[in-house]
Order: structure tokens, then sequence, then C-alpha cells
């Protein structure tokens, strides 16, 4: 089939947020939407409707973003690898297209900041960079720059504009509070150091208030610091007693003046400006730390992005969080359908397990196991179990509805369990572990029992799959053997050698087949019967095959790897049919739903995508 005629794969939904990056979440001043990064991609999203748009262009992971006063402009930097140039793209919302892309400094782009009336937008490199430099976006090219901070000082790590004047602007850092003025004509920047007196500061967040008087920093140390602007001189700090647990990471001011702070420690409140006291009632505590705060409107409403990956919204009458977006905050390492349902599905990562309704993107059940890895999770077929597979060596079940521990397998695999899946009966499960053993286990409702263990592998046991008549398994490892298993006589019926990491193995429905991806970039086709190759096809132009699933009629499989592109393909000619655009880490396991309705795929930013199966 020729590229012309390869379709694009319809995303319908993204579930996913980089609550690590700095000031990420921002409401949009039309107050309709959020604008928050994942991965290497902007979403924009309906506050109400919930319906996302993609700004796709960056090559690595953002790491700021911002949005003009008016609303016609976003601005996002990006990360790159040591010794690259990083991006800055200027995109126009209406259009959800790119504007201009600046590209100056080396590394990371830090902190962003347009001016009041996008005239200008400032950017910020980072440490291994240390400058700071101004845009004029009418003529989209560089109008001057400087070094970020004396030699003296540390990272510079924020960046804000007046909001009055295009001629002043201010950024903070380790030992640096600096307040810039602009010389057009002379396409220079001057920087005035702030006179903090003895304090010594690493400031996080800046917070200038709406008639350009005053400015407060927040600090790692978990104050806030008031600078008078005029005078450049150092006028009050607060809380007076307590300060806040893991320092102040993000602030913003309502119409009425009053301050709201968010904290490291996951703390948001409410203070008097000028006095810094906390405003009774008016304090709350999230899960994970603060990085960003938003004000929508007048301030009725906060929208409150932490480093777990949640965003929260904030009514100010009330001050009660509400949690309107969760996902993953580390990569999705599995992901599955309960048997013949295509109405919810179960992803896992590290430390928990979440289930979510397929056609709202909704999480209905988390279970959280602190401090482990679960690298892979099934269904029962009787739906009375979720089984999961952890890098404690442990396997654990949970009950569905409640998620309700139900047994542990204790010491399952020494080197942690890496692979699991469970027979039709719902009778045994079968694992795969770091050591390389493939383990059978007989199940009842009151003890777990080990049946066998097979003894071949020599790598770890990426993926294991059974057929529908529990009689035997395939289990494929890094080691580039798959073997195929007999489940009565627990002994080897066939094995396939491949110079490849084997990262996914599948049965074709009529399971006189399987199906291989791996690190060597192709898809193989192989004879059940004695292990022959039929076919070997190009996978993907650049990067490893690590998710494979055939469609239940069998016409069709899906395909996702390190390439980021999810690729559905005609079975039978090995034909690509559809292409979907929108990952921006690594996909690690891709699945179509038991009613052909959707594809998931998950990736290792922590991204789940939703597509419409196209047939």
């Amino acid at each position: 089939m020729s590229e012309d005629s390869v379709q694009e794969l319809e995303l319908i939904s993204t579930i996913g947020f980089n609550g690590s990056v700095p000031h990420g979440l921002l409401v949009h001043p039309d107050g309709e939407h959020l604008i928050y990064p994942l991965g290497c991609t902007v979403v924009i999203e309906n506050i109400k409707t919930h319906e996302q748009n993609f700004l796709s262009g960056h090559t690595n992971d953002v790491s700021c973003l911002a949005v003009s006063k008016s609303g016609k402009y976003v601005a996002s930097g990006q990360i790159t690898h040591m010794g690259f140039k990083a991006d800055v793209i200027v995109w126009d919302f209406e259009a959800k297209e790119p504007y201009a892309t600046f590209t100056l400094h080396k590394v990371k782009v830090e902190a962003l900041a347009f001016s009041p009336s996008d005239k200008y937008l400032v950017t910020l490199g980072g440490r291994d960079d240390s400058s700071v430099v101004v845009w004029d976006l009418k003529m989209r090219e560089a109008l001057c720059g400087a070094p970020s901070a004396l030699q003296s000082a540390g990272t510079v790590y924020t960046v804000q504009f007046m909001n009055t004047t295009d001629d002043k602007f201010v950024t903070g850092g380790n030992k640096t509070l600096r307040i810039w003025d602009v010389d057009r004509s002379n396409r220079k920047i001057r920087p005035q150091e702030c006179d903090l007196g003895q304090l010594k500061r690493d400031v996080r967040c800046i917070l200038i208030d709406s008639t350009d008087e005053f400015l407060y920093a927040g600090t790692t140390s978990g104050d806030l610091l008031q600078i008078t602007i005029k005078t450049h001189l150092f006028k009050n700090s607060g809380p007076a007693k307590d300060k806040y647990s893991l320092g102040v990471h993000s602030i913003a001011m309502l119409k009425d003046g009053t301050i709201i702070v968010a904290t490291g420690g996951g703390i948001v409140c409410a203070l008097k400006a000028g006095t810094f006291k906390p405003i009774a009632q008016k304090e709350c505590t999230l899960a994970g730390g603060a990085t960003s705060i938003a004000v929508r409107g007048i301030g009725h409403q906060l929208y409150v992005g932490v480093n777990k990956g949640n965003i929260y919204r904030i009514n100010f009458s009330d001050f009660q969080p509400t949690c309107i977006n969760s996902c993953h905050y580390s990569g999705v390492l599995d992901v599955a359908f309960p048997h013949g349902c295509g109405d919810l599905f179960a992803t896992c990562g590290k430390e928990n397990i979440r289930v979510w309704v397929t056609d709202t993107s909704t999480e209905v059940l988390r279970v959280t196991v602190p401090n482990m890895t679960c690298h892979g999770v099934c269904f029962m077929t009787d739906g009375h179990s979720i089984i999961s597979a952890w890098n404690d060596g442990k396997i654990r079940a949970f009950k569905p509805q409640s998620g309700a521990a139900m047994y542990t397998i204790h010491d399952a695999h020494k080197q942690g369990v890496t692979a699991i899946a469970t027979t039709s009966d719902s009778s045994r499960i079968v694992s795969g572990g770091g050591e390389g053993q493939v383990r059978v286990w007989d199940i009842s409702s009151n003890r777990q029992e080990m049946k066998a263990a097979m003894k071949e592998h020599k790598g770890v046991v990426t993926c294991i799959k059974i057929r529908a008549n529990n009689m035997e398994c395939v289990s494929s490892s890094d080691d580039g053997t798959c073997i195929i298993w007999d489940l009565n006589r627990f002994v080897r019926n066939q094995i396939i050698f491949a110079n490849t990491l084997f990262k996914a193995v599948c049965y074709q429905p009529e399971e006189t087949q399987l199906l291989t991806g791996g690190s060597d970039r192709k898809i193989s086709y192989w004879e059940t019967l004695d292990g022959s190759q039929i076919r070997e096809m190009e996978g993907s132009a650049d990067g490893s095959i690590n998710g494979l699933d055939i469609s239940d009629d069998g016409n069709y499989f899906v395909s996702g790897g390190n390439s980021r592109k999810v690729k559905v393909w005609k079975y039978n000619e090995g034909e690509v049919t559809h292409v979907g655009l929108g990952h921006s880490g690594d996909i690690t396991r891709v699945r179509v739903c038991p009613n052909s309705k959707h594809i998931i795929s998950v990736s290792a930013d922590g991204a789940i995508l939703r597509w419409k199966y196209p047939f």
C-alpha cells in the first residue's frame, strides 16, 4: 500500500498531565480552556466539554508554558539533549498552528513570559545556557539578550513581565532577584539587583500586582518576599512564624488583592496582601506537591496542578478541592481489558493500578502500593479479580469493584515479576520474571500454589500469552527467544530464535500463527506448529516495537513502539492502513478493545491515548 493511501488514525482523547513542569497549568484568558503540557505536546482542553486540541511540534518534552494576556498566543519551550539547542514555539491560539519558532537557548528553556501588549516574549535559558533573551513578536526575531545572573549567583528559574509596561520584567532564581529595563532603541536590556539586605533566598516564582507597585517572590525556604518595584528595596516577608513545607512553588493574585500560594507540600492557601496572614478557612491540602496555580475569571475558581499528575479545581467560596484530571505521573507499563468487555480498561505503572471508563476516560478505581512498580496487569476471565505483577517479586490480586487486596503470592520471582497472564477458566496464573523463569500457579479461593517452574530463558520475560484451550502458552524474552510451552507437561514445545530483544508476542485468533515484535524494528509471523518463520516486515523506521495486539476477527493488528506512532495493519496483506500521531514518549503497550470500537495505547511519559478503531 502506498504512503498516500495510509490514513490518519483518529485520536479521541488523551489521559495525561505533566505535573512536574513549573507553572505548567494555565487557564486561557477566555476562561473556557485549560492549557497544559503532556510530553512534547501542548494540550488545550475545553473546561466544559473536555474537547481536546493538541499542539505538536517539539522534539522533546515541553519544559515551560506561557499564554499572552490577550489570549492570542501560547508559547512553549522544551528541553533537549546536551550540546543541542532547545526550541521555543509561539502558537496562534485560534489557528492552533505555530506562529514562530525561536532557537537560541542551549539544552533547556527554563521559563517564558509575554509582555502585556503581546509586543515581546522573554525567554530564560536553563543552567547550561544562563541567558535571558527578549524576542520581538511582530518581527519574529531576537531583540536583545544578556546573561541571566551574576556569576556569584546560581540558576535563574522564573521570569515575569510587568502588567502596565512592555519595557520592564523581573527574573528570579538562586540568590538572585533582578528587575530589567528593555532599551529597544539600543537593543539592550539592563538589570538592577533587588536589595534584600541580609536575606539569601532561592526564588521559584514571581507575582507582580496589577499596578506594578510591588512584586512578590515565592522561595524554597517557604516564605514570600515583598519588594517595592520603584525603589528595588525589600519591604516585607511572611508568613512570620510557620513557613510552608517544601517551599512556595506558585503564586497568584485575585482581583481584590488576595494572594494564593501553592506549596511543594501540597498546601494551597489564601493570604492577605501586605500582611501575609492566612485567611480563615481558605486552606486545603492536595495529594502531591503543587507546581502550578491558575486563576479563572475574577478568581471564583482556581486550578492547581501537582507533581503526582493530578489537576484540582478549587471554588474560592468553600475552598474545597475537586480532582478533575487524574493520570499516571510516570511511565505506563501495561494496559488490559476485562474478558469480552470494552467498557473498562486497566493500566499500571509506578505505585498504582488504575481502572478507567473507556468512553469518558474517567478514573473509577485506583489501587496503590507505595514505592513499588507494577509491570503487568490483567483481569481474571471470571471478572472476580485483577491480577498484577510487581517489581518486588510479588503477584498481587485485587477486587475489581473496591480495589481491596485478595491475596499476595510472595517470592513469585527473585528479580521481580515482569509479565503475567491468566487462563480462560480462571484457575491458573502464568508469570514471567526478571531472572528468565516462567512459572505456573494454581489458584483457588483459599490457596495459591506453584505448579511448575520452566527455566530456559536467559533474559527478562517480557510478554506471556495463553491459548484459548489453556493447553499451551508462549513467552517472549529479551534474550532473543520466544518459547511455546506445554502447560500439561511443563516442557518446551517449540523455540523461536531471532537477532532481537523480543518485546511483544501474541496469538493470531486461529492460534496457528504467532506475531512478534522487538528491538530490531521487525514484525514477524511464525508457525506455532514448528516455530518456522512465515513473514518478516519492517515494523518501524526508527525504534523498537514494544506493543502488539490483534483484533478479535484476526483481520487487523496494531503496533506501537519507540517511533511513538500507533500503526494499524492488515494481517494477511501485511500493509499499514492507518497511522496515529499523538504520543510524546515511547509507546509501551497497545490494545484493541474487545468490541473493536477503540484502540488504547500507553507510553513512557505517562500518557494514555484513546483512538477510534477505523473498521
